[in-house]
């Protein structure tokens, strides 16, 4: 059994061959073909495809049967104790379609050859010279001098000079 997951309208829906689904009105009338493209997953049987190549080439394909319109929503506002009340209402506009064939094109996959590369014994006497000169670049680092400074407290001559200050304003 075939099925496909399809998005249109801002929904996603699950179709296999055969199925009549209302979705958001599209344009056409009734015996016209509608194509979807934006599909999201497909399976076969156990096998699911949701990649997006295959995605790519894939497609439903569906018959419009009618336009018509959804049951009606009633929108009720209310603010209580303020004699607050509106009521509208409101009709979707639908299409009908019933699912004819869905369709996956095998995308051919590039296949690219994995050449093997045969090592000679230069080709390995250069490549154990530069392991050679990365171990050696890789020595223990030396060790840096630790500079020992100390700190000493700053000279309080701040405190020094305000007192003197209030004493010369005082003079």
């Amino acid at each position: 059994m075939n099925y496909a997951v399809l998005k249109s309208g801002g929904k996603q829906y699950r179709v296999s061959a055969g199925d009549v689904i209302l979705i958001e009105k599209i344009i056409g009338e009734s015996g016209s073909k509608v194509t979807f493209d934006d599909i999201i997953m497909m399976g076969e049987g156990a096998q699911i495809h949701v990649e997006e190549n295959e995605l790519k080439a894939a497609s439903v394909t569906g018959e419009v049967i009618e336009q018509t319109r959804g049951p009606k929503l009633l929108i009720f506002k209310k603010k209580r104790r303020h004699n607050y009340r509106r009521k509208k209402g409101h009709k979707q506009d639908l299409t009908a379609v019933r699912i004819q064939s869905i369709d996956l094109i095998k995308v051919a996959t590039k296949t690219t050859k994995k050449e093997t590369n045969i090592k000679t014994s230069e080709d390995e006497s250069i490549i154990k010279d530069k392991k050679k000169v990365e171990t050696k670049s890789k020595a223990a680092p030396k060790k840096a001098e630790k500079k020992t400074t100390t700190n000493k407290a700053a000279p309080k001559t701040a405190a020094k000079k305000a007192t003197q200050k209030k004493v010369a304003n005082k003079e």
